[in-house]
């Protein structure tokens, strides 16, 4: 039982200790810098966004259902970071298109209200940026989906060329937009006679993937869950993409692999792998950093300000060559509909000493 000459004594130190606090309190606050930052980690030290992919069509996120005033000041913002590359992520899902195709509306996909392609040429033109155009999906899995995937974006590929890559000097390149984890059947095949199209009609414009790495994170967006047992080994993951990128790298200038699925620590042993792979055949190294958040139980939201940055040091570190990052509008932009988006943007403004 406590007695009054201790209460008195323990009374006493708990009033010496409050006094004492605001001094204590005082000594730990972080000294600003000149520029008013009070980041504690070395500054600038990941590699910088200068591209990032422009979802317009999507299965996985809201529309934000933007005009050109919106894409505008969209493309301005992201001027001010240093984005150069604007990418197309596909001109088509399924039955929803982001230009009058006159192939794919006689297949019966959906009329556009607005082309989105010719508005993405004129504001990266506008703004001195790259624009990349992204193939049509039909949302069809492989091996079934691969021929047809090769006969629409046939047909695309001529359309899109003569509407807007031989008017706009502002069309770059082209992003051959089917998503891959690891080998499948008819995949090497379609990457092949589409970078080979595209390369020929456009003489010889860059083509890049950008496929993910099958870790404990490659779950559906669609589900519950936020990681799997069932993870690729870096040694899986290195033998098949040694066998993809030997199939397909003369017509396949870069890859960017998504840099999500796997976990924070693991992201200096794949790179050096994604890194190792690229150097041996020829291609460049990008990093797709993603900008969302593929930890939290609500699919999804703009990410920490300290995983992108861990993820972009790592990419910094193994040398490679570029980072784009899916995708700005939604999840860094100062405009976007999530108000975490502008926060992350003045982070990475912060970081970067922008």
């Amino acid at each position: 039982m406590t007695n009054r000459r201790s209460f008195l004594k323990n009374g006493a130190a708990a009033v010496a200790a409050l006094a004492a606090a605001p001094a204590l309190l005082e000594s730990c606050k972080t000294e600003s810098a000149p520029d008013g930052s009070t980041l504690i980690v070395p500054k600038a030290a990941g590699l910088p966004i200068t591209g990032t992919f422009l979802d317009e069509i999507s299965h996985d996120i809201p529309h934000q259902n933007w005009g050109e005033k919106e894409w505008d000041a969209d493309f301005r913002y992201m001027k001010a970071i240093g984005i150069t590359d604007v990418i197309d992520i596909r001109c088509g899902y399924r039955k929803w298109l982001t230009y009058p195709s006159p192939h794919l509306l006689k297949k019966g996909c959906f009329m556009p209200s607005v082309d989105l392609i010719d508005m993405f040429c004129r504001l990266a033109r506008k703004h001195g940026m790259r624009f990349w155009f992204g193939l049509y999906d039909s949302g069809v899995k492989y091996p079934d989906g691969a021929a047809e995937d090769i006969e629409n974006n046939k047909f695309v590929i001529d359309e899109v060329w003569e509407r807007y890559g031989s008017k706009y000097d502002s069309f770059a390149g082209w992003y051959l937009s089917k998503e891959f984890s690891r080998r499948q059947m008819g995949m090497i095949e379609a990457y092949r006679a589409l970078g080979q199209q595209c390369k020929e009609i456009s003489d010889g414009l860059p083509t890049f993937i950008s496929p993910y790495m099958n870790g404990k994170k490659a779950v559906s967006a669609f589900g519950a869950e936020l990681t799997k047992t069932d993870d690729i080994s870096i040694v899986e993951h290195e033998r098949d993409w040694n066998e993809i990128f030997d199939g397909i790298h003369d017509f396949v200038d870069a890859c960017a692999f998504q840099d999500g699925h796997i976990d924070y620590d693991e992201l200096d042993a794949f790179f050096t792998v994604n890194k190792r792979l690229a150097d041996r055949y020829g291609m460049q190294s990008w990093t797709n950093a993603e900008s969302f958040d593929r930890d939290m139980p609500i699919k999804f939201f703009p990410i920490k300000f300290d995983k992108l940055r861990l993820k972009l040091e790592a990419a910094k570190r193994c040398g490679y060559d570029k980072a784009i990052t899916f995708e700005f509008s939604h999840f860094m932009s100062p405009q976007s509909a999530y108000i975490q988006a502008g926060h992350l943007y003045d982070r990475y403004k912060e970081y970067f000493g922008i």
